[in-house]
């Protein structure tokens, strides 16, 4: 697992609660080679396992993000894996929209906050930690329908847009952070439609087979994160480590 990575690597993990993100961290605990797996989410998570701790933070607001650098103190990063996303919030009434009529404001500020200024943010937030020379793997979770190349459907105008303005925060942060160093991997990553309360109003339309397991893709994902280097920093990616079109 994550054979770029040394023995004893720290991974940081965000959206710890979530159906990926918590997979990710049983895989990761799942191989004796980390030396301690970080937990980041608003909620509390636990892991019968002493290289496991829990960071309850909210890492949306500036807030958050300050005390997670703070705690983090500047200590050598390897593997950062985010998997914080939004596609719909009853709550607050958003729902993909089918038409230009569906199209609101404040629901399409609150996707891009989440899914594109905030990875954006996160790294901004973690530079301290990833600058050096030491193997950094930067993942996070993005989407096939973020693709503009590949956009036969139309509709989710949100989701997409804000999944496509994530593809190019992360390919130009990979610029910079090359800078910072040489040894460090940024990647957009699509998992699949798997099997979690963010898919779980859109299960019915997906294929048989198509419906993966959160233990599945978070396999499937660290293998991809394993097969490709500095030299692919800034890459799209599926699941099945084939390229995306941007």
């Amino acid at each position: 697992m994550l054979t770029r990575l040394p023995d004893g690597f720290t991974a940081l993990v965000t959206g710890a609660s979530g159906g990926i993100g918590g997979a990710v961290i049983d895989a990761l605990l799942a191989s004796d080679r980390p030396d301690r797996v970080i937990g980041v989410s608003r909620y509390t998570t636990h892991r019968e396992d002493d290289r496991f701790s829990s960071l309850v933070l909210d890492i949306t607001t500036d807030a958050g993000l300050e005390e997670l650098a703070r705690k983090l103190e500047d200590q050598a990063l390897h593997l950062v894996f985010n998997a914080i996303g939004m596609l719909h919030d009853a709550s607050s009434g958003i729902a993909p929209e089918k038409k230009l009529d569906d199209l609101d404001v404040e629901a399409m500020t609150r996707l891009f906050h989440v899914n594109a200024t905030t990875p954006a943010l996160l790294l901004k937030a973690l530079q301290g930690n990833l600058k050096g020379r030491h193997p950094v793997t930067f993942g996070s979770l993005s989407a096939r329908v973020g693709s503009i190349g590949d956009n036969p459907l139309g509709g989710w105008y949100a989701y997409r847009a804000s999944k496509a303005a994530h593809n190019m925060l992360i390919r130009t942060a990979a610029i910079e952070v090359r800078r910072l160093n040489p040894n460090a991997t940024l990647l957009s990553l699509h998992p699949g439609t798997t099997d979690t309360p963010l898919s779980l109003p859109f299960q019915s339309r997906v294929p048989e087979g198509k419906l993966f397991t959160p233990a599945f893709v978070a396999q499937r994902l660290l293998q991809v994160l394993d097969h490709h280097g500095p030299e692919d920093s800034g890459s799209f990616l599926d699941w099945d480590d084939a390229s995306i079109l941007w």
